[in-house]
């Protein structure tokens, strides 16, 4: 996490949690390597930490007690050896500090409450840590000064760090601002540190795939460094990598190709030859995009070569460079030798190198997995994304990836015909994001179609229709009403409501979709003549004409809504659309 008066590197993908120091700044971040405590005070090696302390609740309102248990909970902390009992320290001294609350405690109060919150990360308790982090923003939140505007704006990145651990980005990113806002404030608009929590934001920006507000945070992080570093500095390398990224995602081939190279330049001028292969490797993918295969493979070939001599045969990196001429030669028809290079990247995989995290394997695995699947290999895919669950499961801060994971593997499931296997998966995705805060976004409601597509094959008609109301009305706020996947859920809800003899509904929404498709894509186009095929046959079974004028969505969806039963339950006479 970025100080407030010191520049330090972006934090790695899973981050220590730092801890406020009064008086100390540049040890917020909690990647150093030294004590948290302030003092020299530090347990030495071969100094046991007390085992006991004799002290009772009603001790705790004693003014120079919460001093004496903080250091004990410091020490405790710095020395790694009982991290329970620091934290018994930790709160004992919170509860002190909060019953002489009044009495010039409110610093150390903080202190306290944000290293509760870091022994409860360090142990993987995220969900205890918010309300700890929250208590201390609010302590800091009526009070004045500098130490307490220090406090507060740590409070803020604590806790964003702790609900990205959690998977709720829209907190993180809430947090993170309020960071922001507080360091402005507070040093101004220009100071390089602002320029670190101005990344910060861009990169939780990118994870919730908010591009643009990604790439105005970016480009003011590197306005900021280009003010206060030297040319082709390191910190600007990292920027225009980042940029490069987002717009790359946004289509934006070109000016991605252009901060990569200049990112290159930066990295080979400061000699950090593994930085230069890597960025070879975001080139190669931005010249695959660009369909220009040869140049793609020449900076594939070049960073393997890199990557090799510096790292060894068996590296990850060496198994990611593997995965990404694999996938090029699957997209140039070449299907050996793509087959060729996911076997030699799963080799690297299955006895991976010391050092090697379950993250980066199981990115790996999901990555091969995707290109069986692109070549009609669904079993081998399945093994694969079934290895990469098995690899995250007890890692922190994964579920929304996990969840990911099982809603491809339900989709392969509904591929071979295992509906059953199929829904399972979508189902436990579905409580993951849920769980995860993500029951809103368009992602979500997509496996809720699918879902409801895996129900319709088990014959549960009810079960399916639900499922793409609730798809429905995401989609409907996510992506808006003439979106096509929002159409698809209109044509497969209308063939639920067919199915369960609720033969007027079904009309109405279709007749619906077809004047959407009709304005939108033409009376030639084949989805609108087929979806014209299937009304025509509906209202051949009632006996009625095709209403032209059709009603606005909102009054269909709210009379459908309101509208009972009717009829016996029959199959649908059309299809249902994936």
């Amino acid at each position: 996490m970025p100080g407030l008066v010191s520049v330090q590197q972006t934090p790695p993908q899973t981050p220590s949690v730092p801890i406020f120091i009064p008086g100390d700044p540049t040890r917020i971040n909690g990647c150093s390597n030294k004590s948290p405590s302030p003092s020299n005070s530090r347990t030495r090696p071969g100094k046991k930490t007390p085992e006991k302390v004799p002290i009772t609740d009603s001790s705790l309102e004693k003014r120079d007690l919460g001093p004496f248990l903080l250091k004990l909970a410091r020490d405790t902390m710095a020395s790694g050896e009982n991290p329970n009992k620091a934290l018994d320290y930790a709160l004992r001294a919170s509860i002190s500090f909060e019953n002489c609350s009044g009495s010039g405690h409110g610093v150390e109060l903080v202190m306290s409450l944000h290293i509760v919150a870091s022994i409860y990360c360090s142990l993987g308790r995220f969900e205890e840590a918010v309300p700890v982090l929250e208590r201390s923003v609010e302590v800091t939140d009526h009070e004045n000064g500098s130490d307490l505007a220090l406090a507060r704006f740590s409070g803020y990145m604590q806790l964003g760090d702790t609900y990205s651990m959690l998977g709720r980005v829209d907190k993180s990113i809430s947090c993170y601002g309020s960071g922001l806002q507080i360091q402005i404030e507070t040093l101004g608009e220009s100071d390089p540190t602002v320029a670190e929590t101005c990344r910060y934001l861009a990169e939780a920006h990118v994870q919730a795939m908010q591009f643009d507000e990604a790439e105005s945070f970016c480009k003011k992080t590197l306005e900021i460094h280009r003010k206060h570093t030297a040319p082709a500095s390191l910190e600007e390398a990292a920027d225009r990598r980042l940029l490069a990224l987002i717009c790359e995602a946004k289509g934006d081939y070109e000016s991605a190709l252009e901060h990569l190279v200049l990112a290159s330049m930066s990295m080979i001028a400061n000699g950090q030859d593994n930085e230069v292969a890597a960025i070879d490797v975001s080139i190669g993918n931005v010249y695959l995009s660009l369909c220009r295969f040869d140049e793609a493979i020449f900076s594939y070939q070049k960073a393997l070569t890199v990557f090799k001599s510096t790292r060894g045969d068996n590296h990850p990196s060496v198994a990611s460079v593997y995965i990404h001429l694999a996938d090029l030669y699957y997209k140039t028809g070449k299907l050996r030798e793509s087959k060729s290079y996911c076997e030699n990247a799963m080799r690297i995989y299955s006895k991976p190198v010391p050092g090697a995290t379950s993250e980066e394997v199981a990115t790996g695995l999901t990555e091969i997995s995707a290109i069986y699947e692109a070549i009609n290999e669904p079993e081998e895919a399945l093994k694969l994304l079934e290895k990469a669950v098995n690899l995250l499961e007890d890692t922190p801060g994964q579920q929304s990836t996990i969840a990911g994971i099982e809603a491809q593997m339900g989709v392969l499931f509904y591929m071979i015909a295992m509906y059953g296997k199929a829904r399972n998966s979508f189902e436990s995705a579905i409580a993951k994001l849920h769980s995860n805060g993500e029951k809103k976004s368009a992602f979500f409601g997509i496996v809720l179609n699918q879902m409801g597509l895996a129900c319709v094959q088990m014959y549960k008609i009810d079960e399916a229709a639900r499922l793409f109301e609730e798809a429905r009305e995401i989609l409907e706020q996510e992506c808006g009403s003439f979106h096509l996947n929002t159409i698809g859920v209109y044509s497969n809800l209308a063939a639920a409501y067919d199915a369960m003899g609720r033969v007027e509904d079904a009309i109405e929404i279709l007749e619906y979709i077809l004047k959407v498709r009709e304005q939108k894509l033409g009376t030639a186009n084949p989805d609108a003549e087929d979806e014209k095929m299937r009304l025509v046959e509906l209202l051949k079974d009632t006996k009625r004409t095709r209403n032209r004028k059709g009603k606005s969505l909102e009054n269909l969806l709210d009379s459908n809504s309101n509208r009972k039963k009717e009829g016996t339950k029959k199959w649908s006479g059309f299809g249902f659309k994936n």
